[in-house]
Parts: C-alpha cells; sequence; structure tokens
C-alpha cells in the first residue's frame, strides 16, 4: 500500500489521483481505490511533493508529476470551521477575511485544480473529475438560511464544474466533470455539526458509496451535482 505521506506511485503508474488524501473522506477514498487495485496518487500539504491549495505553483508542480493519461481525479478538499472562522447564523457574523478564506479553499482552490488536472484526464477512454462541494451549496435547496460563506463558495464551486465541463467537452469527448455531495460524514469537518437524528456515516462507508456514483456516472451527465446515492442536486 502506498504510504500516505508521499503522493507515490513511479510515473506510468497513476491512473487516479486523490487530493485532500490526508483527511478523512480523502484518505478513506484512496484506500478503496487502492484495495480494487487501482495505483493511486495521494496529494495534500503533508505529502511529497506537496500540494497547497492556497500556492497554484504547488498544484501545478503536482499536475506535472501526475503527468497526462489520468482516468480519475478526486477532489476531496473542504473548509467549513477551524480556530479562527465558524459558519455564519447571521449576516451579523459576517466577516471579509473569513469569506475570502472560504471561497479561497472551497472555490478557487479548486478551480485551479481544474486549470491544472482537466487537460491531463485520458483523451482516449473514459475519465472523471470529481470534486466535493455540499447540498448547503444549493441555491434551490437552501431553506435554513446561516452559513453564508460556506454556502456561496460550494454555490460557486457548482458553477465552476458546470463552466468547466463545458469546455473539457470540446477535447475530451469520453470525460466527465462533476461536483459531487458526501452527506455528513464522520469527520473533523462536519461532526461539530452532526445533530441528533442525522444521518453520519463512517468515511469509508461514504468513500464507497461516492466511488460507486463515480463508476455510474455517464457523459450526459457531466457538469452535473450528486449526492452519495446518485441522486441530482439541484443547483
Amino acid at each position: 500500500m502506498l504510504s500516505p505521506r508521499r503522493a507515490g506511485c513511479e510515473r506510468g503508474q497513476v491512473t487516479c489521483v486523490v487530493i485532500g488524501a490526508g483527511g478523512g473522506i480523502g484518505a478513506a477514498l484512496a484506500e478503496a481505490l487502492e484495495a480494487g487495485g487501482r495505483p493511486v496518487m495521494r496529494l495534500g500539504r503533508g505529502t511529497t511533493p506537496p500540494l497547497d491549495l492556497l500556492d497554484e505553483a504547488s498544484i501545478e508542480a503536482c499536475a506535472r508529476t501526475a503527468g497526462a493519461g489520468l482516468e480519475l481525479v478526486i477532489d476531496a478538499t473542504g473548509f467549513l470551521h477551524d480556530a479562527r472562522f465558524q459558519p455564519e447564523k447571521s449576516w451579523r457574523q459576517l466577516d471579509a477575511q473569513a469569506l475570502a478564506y472560504n471561497f479561497a479553499i472551497n472555490t478557487i482552490g479548486p478551480a485551479l485544480l481544474m486549470k491544472h488536472f482537466l487537460p491531463l484526464l485520458a483523451r482516449d477512454r473514459r475519465a472523471v473529475f470529481a470534486t466535493l462541494s455540499a447540498r448547503v451549496g444549493s441555491i434551490g435547496d437552501n431553506r435554513l438560511g446561516g452559513w453564508y460563506g460556506y454556502r456561496a463558495a460550494k454555490a460557486a464551486l457548482n458553477q465552476m464544474v458546470r463552466t468547466a465541463s463545458i469546455e473539457l467537452a470540446r477535447t475530451h469527448r469520453q470525460a466527465v466533470c462533476v461536483a459531487l455531495h458526501p452527506g455528513t460524514v464522520d469527520t473533523k469537518l462536519s461532526r461539530p455539526f452532526a445533530k441528533a437524528g442525522l444521518e453520519v456515516r463512517p468515511p469509508a462507508v461514504a468513500a464507497g458509496q461516492l466511488i460507486t456514483v463515480l463508476h455510474g456516472l455517464t457523459v450526459a451527465q457531466s457538469g452535473l451535482f450528486f449526492d452519495y446515492e446518485g441522486k441530482q442536486v439541484q443547483f
């Protein structure tokens, strides 16, 4: 098994890339793919080479290391809260720095991943790029309000996916580019917000469900947003 601290895989063996492989869902996705016999390049701030969403040069360097002909790229990164910033309950809590950081990690970083990794997808066979979004980023499904920064950044990410999928189809006719809602998973990101009665799934279970969804996607579904059961989520 590949070391989680290294990007791993000699060039020529890589078919799958998992970005954010140091996180709960990312690690579980990498492990599930490896268990299925898929060579995986794990990327994140703690890998060699490192990938930092706030540093485009690191993204570009990791893309060069991966090389062309990729069959699957999964972006499992995301930000909801830390010691500095918490999800807003009211507009009174809106903060410029918190909003900027939300967009930097949840929108701009993944957009730069698309910039550098989408051209590397295989052109002669089916290939998939998937990024983890969130149902709360759905504008049409927003009935509770709150969480301004996270909602807006994920909504913007969904638009990035939709727009990129249109351009991708011009050069990669068998490629799929989608956003995925993983549901509530027992990870550091969502654990503090898991409510009583809410279905909270272990990372390994969530990873298996997401991989099943990815296996079933068709080119006609590129540019759309799906949950972990394969159901389309409205933008």
